[in-house]
């Protein structure tokens, strides 16, 4: 004979049918649902609450482990991975972006592989490097279109101030 299926729930029916009513994610809805069937008396046993929800008995029975341990925010709380320790380090990116802010610039991705291995002493791949600058940093690479060494400066500044005249 099984143990009786008891559980005493905090919230008020109108408060979980106002969570409920506000939910976004379908797996924190489905978890005020049953405390709402449990509160407002529709449901009695957790083999009916598993059947409505379509889910194994196992699980209902870790959900309201997790709330008579936890309260609601432990039950809805959603857990999110660390992800991994990014490569590059802040003081690393700071100089970075010193740089690029600065009128010299990079003439390529690769240059800035080196300029990080010979300053800073990390050894990081093209494509992260790519991605840092590009979408995170949000910089562009910048140098100056190359101009012939045959070129007159006399010439050059007399056209510019004439161009202006017009």
């Amino acid at each position: 004979m099984s143990r009786p299926f008891k559980i005493e729930i905090a919230q008020s029916e109108e408060e979980l049918k106002k969570r409920l009513q506000t939910a976004n994610l379908g797996n924190q809805k489905e978890k005020l649902q049953m405390l709402w069937w449990l509160k407002s008396g529709q449901l009695k046993e957790q083999q009916e609450i598993g059947k409505r929800l379509g889910r194994d008995t196992s699980t209902v029975t870790r959900w309201l482990q997790k709330y008579r341990m936890g309260g609601l925010s432990s039950l809805l709380e959603i857990k999110k991975a660390p992800g991994a320790k990014r490569k590059i380090n802040d003081a690393a990116i700071a100089s970075l972006k010193i740089e690029l802010k600065t009128g010299i610039g990079f003439s390529s991705y690769g240059a800035i592989v080196e300029w990080l291995k010979k300053e800073h002493g990390l050894d990081i791949e093209y494509g992260t490097v790519y991605t840092l600058v590009r979408y995170r940093l949000g910089a562009k690479l910048k140098v100056p279109r190359p101009q012939s060494y045959k070129q007159d400066e006399e010439l050059v500044s007399e056209f510019k101030k004439n161009l202006a005249s017009f």
